[in-house]
């Protein structure tokens, strides 16, 4: 039965990355390469990827990723191949790949950049592994194949004393995660000596609860080691290097570490087994280990130990931190937890979220698109379905339960793959078309966790024209990635794609027809031709960095959409006579109830002062977008010269405000 689960996940892992090399005109490795890219940032194994093809006599590789915390270099080479299943991956094919890829590393250290056109994106990635090269304390190695390989377990090595890790992930591994709800390993934590505990008593069968201290310095070593991966299921685990409260722990373990476990909250984790030492009674004294530990609340504080002793060398061995943990049955894990982190972070002021699937926007999104059918555009009267993939593998789990081949070519005739969009896809498209194509370029879950920090913010109204408008953002976003990929993006393509919907909004001002687009499931010639000519526009920008950056970092850059917002372009007469009068709801697209009546009375009752001083604050920091800054100003001067503010751009005044807050912004007392 496994066996057969294994060669069903197989051919639709290659139908599936078949059909979006085709629908995005990319080659079938770098589309394989991508996905698995999507599923470890998901993970929280790796971060900040790229995928960059280079070959040479001895070496080879297909991406590179810096790690969150800078410390790691992440080098990938990717085995793809159209029948997995006729042959496996052997020992000395693993060996040989992971050879040539660590010779990419010695190649770059000397000067490979140097014989490559700067034009080529693979010029970016050599200058950017060089330069890591001298900042990381550790090399990861990945070999990604949709293979079955026989040899898994590859010693660590070392380069000129840097130390070099291998890691395989094969088919039968992909599958595993795939089909167990978690990507990531569960993190299995002994503990020498055990950690002295205090057991609570608890009625429910379904969880305990105990209380311990732990050592600063093991809480630092577990982030160096698992990284994001140990705060996968913190709501707040892509905010943890924001605000002051960072500041204020630094300054604690620096100036005074004994008084760390006073001054500072502790860390709430849970985890789906620990093993204990007991006494004669039976009670637990000790925690000797623990599996699928997991920080749910306490990311700063953990996050802040870690760099605090790598950056600052700081002497951790006084530092002592309390732990709230909970054991939970794995079998209520995905009810239990999210609602442990979700309650252990009220405590803040950023609006916290449950970004799990069960969340309502979602769930409703799903039941809307199941059965909305979108117009047939080939001539034919056949509707077909754009499928949304509220939870990993759902796709897949309608394809199998269409148990003969005929239903499962049904399926995939009334559900074609290149129309499957998951939650990640969502959060681009929509972000990509409200002008945040640097928040796009940071990676699918870092938008994913702003954007559903916004729906939480103002929720969407969320009804049939909503999805119909989403899915027009997506047709556009895949156009444009079609149209940019025509033009050489390359490995930049996805940063291309986002930054040229975005300028495409700010020059309609949001007044593209996305009405018409659902309606013909395609864009007009006339849009497509000005999206063939803004697309080169936008990449020569995005393609030329400010001094000291490369090309990835850049593209997460304010300052990088602020050089991409003045581009010169002028919308075409032709499409201009396609706009519309008026943008489309943005309270509807954007998030908002709807009923903006009183927004700005509401705005009315913070000073002027404060609007110019969040300009300001803006301005120096560079973290809101430009009409954010704008809009802030304008709100001002209306006031200041005893003016109304107009309700729309009061609503989208005040949630610039609340972002200010989210993000820092003090307001003068």
């Amino acid at each position: 039965m496994a066996e057969l689960e294994l060669t069903e996940f197989s051919r639709s892992l290659v139908a599936d990355v078949q059909a979006t090399a085709d629908a995005e005109g990319t080659t079938t490795p770098e589309t394989f390469t991508r996905r698995v890219f999507e599923d470890l940032e998901q993970a929280g194994v790796v971060s900040n990827t790229f995928t960059a093809f280079h070959k040479a006599h001895g070496h080879e590789v297909h991406g590179y990723g810096i790690g969150e915390s800078g410390e790691s270099l992440d080098l990938f080479l990717t085995d793809f191949q159209l029948t997995p299943l006729d042959t496996k991956l052997t020992k000395g094919q693993t060996e040989t790949r992971f050879r040539r890829l660590l010779t990419f590393a010695v190649r770059c250290r000397e000067g490979l950049q140097q014989h490559i056109d700067e034009s080529f994106d693979v010029y970016d990635m050599c200058a950017a592994v060089e330069k890591a090269l001298t900042e990381v304390q550790r090399i990861r190695l990945f070999l990604l194949s949709n293979r079955v390989a026989t040899f898994t377990e590859v010693p660590a090595s070392d380069l000129d004393g840097l130390p070099v890790t291998h890691e395989v992930w094969d088919l039968a591994r992909l599958h595993r995660h795939a089909t167990s709800g978690a990507l990531g390993e569960p993190i299995v934590v002994p503990f020498s000596p055990p950690l002295p505990c205090v057991s609570t008593p608890s009625s429910e069968e379904d969880h305990s609860v105990v209380l311990a201290v732990i050592p600063g310095q093991m809480l630092a070593e577990l982030y160096a080691e698992y990284d994001t991966r140990l705060l996968e299921l913190n709501v707040r685990s892509f905010l943890q290097t924001r605000g002051a409260v960072n500041r204020g722990i630094r300054e604690t373990l620096l100036h005074a570490p004994g008084r760390f476990l006073a001054y500072n909250n502790g860390i709430t984790a849970t985890a789906s087994q620990v093993d204990f030492v007991r006494g004669p009674d039976g009670v637990p004294t000790h925690i000797s280990g623990v599996h699928g530990l997991q920080i749910v609340n306490g990311g700063q504080t953990t996050a802040s130990l870690h760099h605090t002793l790598t950056r600052d060398k700081a002497d951790l061995s006084e530092v002592r931190v309390q732990m709230k943990l909970t054991e939970v049955a794995p079998d209520r894990l995905a009810e239990i937890v999210p609602k442990i982190s979700e309650y252990s972070n009220t405590q803040n002021r950023v609006t916290q979220v449950d970004f799990s699937s069960n969340h309502e926007y979602h769930v409703e999104i799903q039941r809307i698109t199941r059965s909305l059918w979108a117009p047939a555009t080939d001539g034919s009267s056949q509707e077909t379905h754009w499928f949304y993939e509220r939870a990993r593998g759902q796709y897949t789990d309608a394809l199998a339960k269409a148990r003969t081949p005929a239903r499962q070519r049904q399926f995939k005739k009334l559900n074609p793959a290149k129309r499957k969009f998951t939650k990640a896809d969502l959060a681009k498209y929509v972000h990509s078309w409200h002008r945040l194509p640097h928040l796009v370029s940071r990676g699918a879950q870092k938008n994913f966790v702003e954007f559903m920090l916004r729906v939480e913010e103002a929720p969407p109204r969320v009804d049939l024209q909503y999805c119909q408008r989403v899915i027009g953002m997506a047709i556009l976003f895949k156009a444009v990635d079609r149209i940019a990929a025509i033009h050489g993006a390359g490995s930049h393509k996805s940063m291309i794609t986002t930054y040229t919907v975005a300028r495409l909004s700010l020059a309609t001002d949001r007044r593209i027809d996305l009405d018409r687009i659902w309606r013909e499931q395609s864009l007009s010639p006339v849009l497509e031709s000005a999206v063939h000519d803004l697309c080169p526009r936008v990449m020569r920008a995005v393609t030329a960095p400010l001094a000291g950056n490369h090309v990835g970092e850049w593209a997460k850059k304010v300052a990088c959409w602020d050089a991409v917002s003045e581009v010169p372009w002028t919308v075409p007469r032709a499409l201009s006579s396609e706009l519309l009068d008026q943008p489309l709801d943005e309270t509807a697209l954007a998030g908002g109830t709807g009923d903006e009546t009183g927004a700005g009375e509401e705005a009315a009752q913070f000073p002027a002062d404060e609007w110019y001083a969040i300009e300001d604050w803006a301005k120096e920091t560079r973290v809101l977008e430009p009409w954010q800054r704008q809009l802030a100003h304008f709100v001002g001067k209306r006031l200041e010269l005893g003016e109304e503010v107009p309700e729309a751009q009061a609503m989208q005044a005040l949630h610039t405000r609340t972002e200010a807050l989210r993000l820092g912004f003090t307001p003068a007392p």
